[in-house]
């Protein structure tokens, strides 16, 4: 397929990619604003291989010259951490919301299929069992009320203009090239380091993993098979508490519990995720990476991609770090 993937070169979009270039043949045309978390340096194995354009989702000229030729648009591009969100929510209203609404209408101006990747959050906290598609929306965070406001947009588009859409929601997603703010990749750069590992509130907070590649398949399969107008929740098929999370990492990094410190929680910060996949598994999609693999093989290309992290830690997110753990990096 002729695609138009934004936010291409962040974590999941450039996995997207990789596979579909690699796996696919496809001819992909990357949009992203290269913000703190889109580096070309995610697709430095398959940068030659597709087509780059600067800019961001929320401008119609780049949008327009991005989606030249394009037979469907899949929107990865996104503002995505949720602390972020809460200090600063203004960023995630114009690329999560706005910058939606400009796809949206590239897309009707042009007939193409658009897929919308979405996140876990938007359905809130669950105490017990797991979200469907059918589950009510109830975001709890600046983050997830714009994802939940971008679906909620893009399920307008199929019903009011018959625009061929489909939405994917995925679980908390972790692997390869993953920006450092996020928990998994955070932990294993402390734990390497030596720094101490901040840990929210008392850390039994509960997450549905999904390996990035599961992910990125979710994603095809529901652009290839999905029903338009229809949401497919992508869940992971391990959950697991944030601080055995933190200790499992420990273990693979050969670092100390006591490097553990507990931080104040995060405000409104939900209990527990967790997604059902049932409805994208009846389309044949299913989970092959399970958490304990997953997460060794995370561990493993951190420890050995310096080259790709190094410049991360030396540079803005240093100031990000001590600004919002009240501690320096090591």
């Amino acid at each position: 397929m002729r695609l138009l993937v934004c936010g291409g070169a962040g974590f999941i979009g450039s996995t997207f990619v990789r596979l579909r270039v690699r796996d696919h043949g496809d001819d992909v045309t990357v949009l992203d604003k290269l913000t703190y978390a889109g580096r070309r340096e995610n697709l430095q194995d398959v940068i030659d291989d597709v087509r780059f354009v600067h800019g961001g989702i929320e401008d119609p000229a780049s949008v327009a010259q991005a989606a030249a030729g394009c037979e469907a648009i899949v929107n990865f591009a996104a503002e995505t951490h949720v602390d972020r969100s809460i200090s600063g929510p203004e960023a995630f209203i114009v690329t999560n919301m706005q910058g939606t609404h400009v796809l949206l209408e590239a897309a009707r101006e042009r007939g193409l299929r658009y897929v919308q990747v979405s996140t876990d959050e938007v359905y809130g906290s669950i105490e017990s069992g797991s979200f469907t598609e059918s589950s009510p929306l109830q975001p709890s965070s600046p983050y997830s009320a714009t994802k939940t406001g971008a679906d909620l947009l893009v399920s307008s588009y199929f019903h009011t203009y018959g625009l061929e859409t489909v939405i994917c929601r995925g679980s908390n997603n972790y692997g390869p090239y993953q920006y450092p703010e996020k928990l998994i990749p955070l932990m294993i750069l402390n734990a390497l380091a030596g720094d101490h590992l901040p840990v929210y509130g008392d850390g039994r907070n509960v997450r549905n993993w999904l390996y990035v590649e599961d992910f990125g398949r979710g994603i095809g399969h529901v652009l290839a098979h999905g029903v338009p107008g229809e949401a497919y929740n992508c869940g992971g098929p391990d959950e697991c508490e944030n601080l055995e999370v933190v200790k499992r990492i420990i273990d693979l990094t050969g670092a100390d519990e006591t490097q553990i410190e507990f931080v104040t929680d995060r405000p409104g910060h939900d209990r527990r995720y967790s997604l059902s996949p049932a409805k994208l598994e009846a389309l044949g999609w299913k989970a092959e990476v399970r958490f304990g693999e997953g997460l060794a093989t995370t561990v493993d290309w951190y420890r050995e991609n310096a080259w790709w992290w190094e410049p991360i830690r030396s540079g803005a997110y240093r100031e990000y770090y001590e600004r919002h753990y009240g501690r320096a990096l090591g």
